[in-house]
């Protein structure tokens, strides 16, 4: 029987990336699946791509009446939830000299608040044995410069899923972090003005991971989908590094 036949999950940013890959594989193990993001027109790519048990809602997780509106339908629609991905984010990248109040509450509104309201206003609608996967990045414990303001969300929202191993877990509820390395996704090319640089970001990464090689969505998607089955029923409030050994030696 497939990994998630007949669950309800509810994963935010599934419009590209790791979000996109995640929901993808989700529904091909049985899964109805929500996805949210901010630009309708990616939206309706993802939809066409994922091809059915797919409903998109646009929104952005940084404004909670966004965040009410999706749960709203939701509960409307199915009644309860059985995983959800708190993936949406954003990544600009300054030295700290650089940063500038507005990309600070950019960054911590949607990294840090939207990630935690996206957990906090789904708990009413959790069904027992839910799962809560948190998409958090290995800069949460390797310091790496630009990425100040994005590493001090990342460890900031590992620390939540402490918490909820712990408030959730007697009630058999899991809550568990996904750490990826570098990934191959849009947000490489988005982070510069340049193709070039963005190549250039590609192969410092390459020259020290272990592997070799950057990820792919897939690799981080396959891992989501272990943390949201019952192949992980005893794995609660783990930070699960997904990144070719990067941090880890």
């Amino acid at each position: 029987m497939p990994a998630l036949q007949n669950k309800v999950a509810v994963i935010t940013g599934g419009n590209s990336g790791i979000g996109l890959a995640t929901a993808k594989r989700f529904v091909e193990e049985g899964a109805y699946v929500y996805i949210t993001g901010r630009r309708q027109a990616e939206l309706d790519k993802a939809v066409a791509l994922i091809g059915k048990n797919v409903t998109a809602i646009q929104g952005d997780i940084a404004k909670l009446e966004d965040i009410d509106r999706l749960y709203a339908q939701v509960k409307s629609e199915k009644g309860g939830i059985d995983v959800v991905v708190a993936n949406a984010g954003v990544v600009e990248t300054f030295a700290t000299a650089d940063v500038t109040p507005e990309h600070y509450d950019k960054t911590f509104d949607v990294n840090a608040r939207g990630t935690f309201f996206t957990v906090q206003k789904a708990l009413p609608l959790l069904n027992p044995a839910a799962s809560v996967i948190v998409i958090g990045s290995v800069v949460s414990t390797k310091g790496m410069s630009i990425y100040s303001t994005y590493s001090a969300t990342k460890a900031a929202i590992r620390n939540f899923v402490r918490t909820w191993a712990a408030e959730l877990g007697p009630k058999g509820i899991r809550a568990n972090v996904i750490s990826p390395g570098p990934i191959e996704t849009p947000i490489i090319d988005a982070q510069f003005e340049s193709k070039e640089h963005a190549d250039a970001l590609r192969e410092q990464f390459k020259s020290i991971i272990p592997l070799g090689r950057m990820g792919e969505a897939h690799e981080i998607a396959d891992a989501a989908l272990f943390l949201a089955s019952s192949q992980s029923s005893f794995i609660n409030g783990v930070d699960l590094p997904v990144d070719g050994g990067f941090v880890s030696i």
